[in-house]
């Protein structure tokens, strides 16, 4: 993918320390939420997103943050760390990965900002009265592509409506261009490892996506299928239509501009705009205002 499709760039380290790396990761020892953080999301840039976004919006900063399909925790965690008094719910299913989120992400807060994270096992379009009236909702990483039919989709936009406070705001990411709809590995290079990313299957008629996340490391070992994604592929206009069928208004596409001195790569500044380029894979947000 190009154009920031993975919206995190590695710094650079200097080469003893890149050797240290190197010897650092092996698919024995390495654990794949690790893995995934590092090489996939960039939690301190998401929040500075949504932190300036909804203060431009709202005139305030946020305070209270629902993230759906959670895993992890991470972007909870970087939530309560921003600000006393910042509060958390994560939502998600997989009880075990709540529970790696327990063991090694919650341990990594102080006792008062961990008194602000709520983790729960429950469904997205059903998340009881604790994941209702924050400011804000976040569904990252494309995750409710899991919602194959339209009807479906428009239920969880809707739920995610009626759960938000009177002033509160959607944010969505989407991932984009002609290369989503194409079976396609894509390779990229981490510190001490390698990503990989594998379209591994495409149904045109169907709209339906079976895709991989593998690692490679330097001693040769591999991590194949680390994370399976079965989704439906969906076009930006479908998620603003059904947005505002759900009842949101002003549904707005931020767009990456572009990185002065390498057009091919994004510059991590995403403003509105109402006309996007034909980029082969692009990622953006959409901002939805209840």
């Amino acid at each position: 993918m190009s154009k920031n499709a993975t919206k995190n760039k590695p710094p650079k380290k200097n080469k003893k320390r890149q050797q240290q790396i190197e010897h650092k990761y092996t698919a024995a020892n390495s654990d794949r939420h690790v893995l995934y953080g590092l090489s996939v999301q960039n939690v301190e840039a998401e929040v500075d997103f949504v932190d300036a976004t909804f203060e431009a919006l709202k005139g305030k900063k946020p305070q209270s943050v629902r993230e759906d399909f959670c895993g992890t925790a991470n972007t909870c965690c970087e939530w309560v760390k921003r600000r006393p008094g910042n509060v958390a719910v994560g939502v998600d299913l997989d009880r075990s990965t709540l529970d790696w989120a327990g063991e090694h992400n919650l341990p990594t807060l102080d006792d008062d900002q961990r008194s602000r994270v709520t983790l729960l096992e429950r469904d997205v379009c059903d998340t009881g009265a604790e994941g209702h009236g924050t400011n804000v909702v976040l569904a990252m990483n494309f995750s409710y592509w899991i919602f194959r039919k339209r009807e479906q989709l428009r239920a969880y936009f809707a739920s995610v409506r009626d759960s938000l406070a009177d002033d509160g705001v959607f944010f969505l990411d989407f991932y984009g261009g002609s290369e989503a709809l194409t079976e396609v590995e894509e390779v990229r290079e981490q510190d001490g490892f390698d990503y990989v990313w594998d379209q591994a299957r495409y149904d045109p008629i169907s709209g339906s996506m079976l895709c991989h996340i593998h690692f490679k490391f330097r001693d040769g070992s591999k991590m194949r299928k680390a994370f399976t994604y079965e989704w439906r592929v969906w076009t930006l206009p479908e998620i603003l239509e059904i947005l505002e069928e759900a009842g949101f208004k002003k549904p707005t596409v931020y767009w990456e501009g572009e990185d002065p001195d390498n057009p091919e790569e994004g510059n991590g500044e995403f403003t509105p705009r109402e006309v996007g380029d034909a980029d082969l894979a692009f990622i953006c947000y959409l901002v939805a205002e209840k």
